[in-house]
């Protein structure tokens, strides 16, 4: 009679990694230090960074055999994973950014749950966490419902199937079958697959006991960037997949809409026209309130700024996407 193989699976943390010279050793630091007594290794797809990352991830490679790297010379994200993936040798596959900073039992808790609940891919809460002022309000802004909505991966929520989650632990059959991350998704590629995975029958799994600390953007120019892009992107998704879109990720943009339809109409019509911007800003500052309990003073005064720089941005974002995005984004699958 043959032995039953109760040994934990082996697992593959792939990390895109570009610029991320600050905060690379850390999260490879967490990764590595996970309570899992199963097998681990870290593949690093290394894009075309102009600081310091490379050496160190040279010096990760050499400080422990469980860490390789791949090359990215293109830069993009999903051709990262892509790489990565292609690199790795495990069943399970998890997803880590080089600004990400897993808990503790995050790989053990994942594999747990892949087992308990038959999904495909699980995930949890993007905790961000800032290391100054400005992180700090960008970090309460982007767990507040009035920064995120009702997305249960920024705010938190009861485990449950979901449209998409944070970074992600996936069966590695899932990934080969839906050929990997669409690569011409420069942006919002996470919920492209899950689509993908969703509309094959897979299920996608959030639970809040899995939790990674993620670093904000150190600027409004840099968070204004981040989110012109989400909105970008996003749409492209809400062209290439119909029926994927809903009231949430609407509602940016209306505001935009909105505030520049009220300023026209107070500048040259009437001034009741400024209502809307007025109401819109009172919101913000009336929400950034509750958002900012328990942070210091230069933390609160700086969420309305976070706010509106991810609101604004995101629906900006969506409204000027291009058309040609989403040609190239069909061609490409063709």
């Amino acid at each position: 009679m043959n032995a039953v193989n109760t040994s934990p699976p082996a697992v593959s943390v792939i990390m895109p990694v570009l610029n991320e010279e600050r905060h690379l050793r850390e999260s490879v630091r967490h990764i590595l230090a996970q309570d899992y007594p199963g097998e681990l290794e870290v593949v690093i797809a290394l894009g075309p960074s102009t600081d310091r990352t490379d050496e160190i991830a040279a010096e990760l490679v050499a400080e422990d055999p469980r860490v390789l790297t791949v090359p990215n010379p293109t830069g993009r994200t999903p051709a990262a994973l892509n790489a990565a993936i292609k690199a790795s040798r495990h069943p399970i596959v998890v997803r880590v950014d080089g600004h990400g900073m897993l808990s503790a039992n995050y790989i053990a808790t994942a594999v747990r749950l892949l087992e308990e609940t038959g999904a495909d891919n699980v995930g949890g809460i993007m905790h961000a966490e800032g290391e100054n002022a400005w992180e700090r309000a960008v970090a309460a802004a982007m767990t507040s419902r009035i920064g995120v909505g009702n997305a249960a991966f920024h705010t938190g929520g009861q485990a449950g199937p979901a449209e998409t989650v944070y970074l992600g632990v996936f069966r590695r059959e899932v990934l080969e079958r839906q050929g990997g991350y669409n690569e011409e998704f420069i942006r919002a590629q996470d919920w492209e697959l899950n689509f993908r995975i969703r509309e094959a029958g897979g299920l996608i799994w959030f639970s809040p006991e899995l939790r990674v600390s993620y670093r904000p953007r150190p600027n409004v120019r840099e968070l204004a960037k981040q989110y012109r892009n989400y909105g970008r992107w996003r749409h492209v998704v809400a062209r290439y997949h119909s029926g994927s879109i809903n009231l949430r990720y609407l509602a940016p943009p209306a505001a935009v809409l909105g505030i520049a339809a009220g300023a026209v109409v107070g500048a040259l019509v009437h001034p009741v026209g400024w209502v809307v911007p007025g109401a819109y800003a009172a919101g913000i500052a009336l929400g950034s309130v509750p958002a900012g309990k328990g942070l210091d003073a230069a933390a609160r005064v700086r969420i309305p700024v976070a706010l509106a720089t991810m609101h604004m941005s995101w629906g900006w974002g969506f409204l000027t996407s291009p058309k040609s995005l989403a040609r190239r984004v069909i061609a490409s699958r063709r």
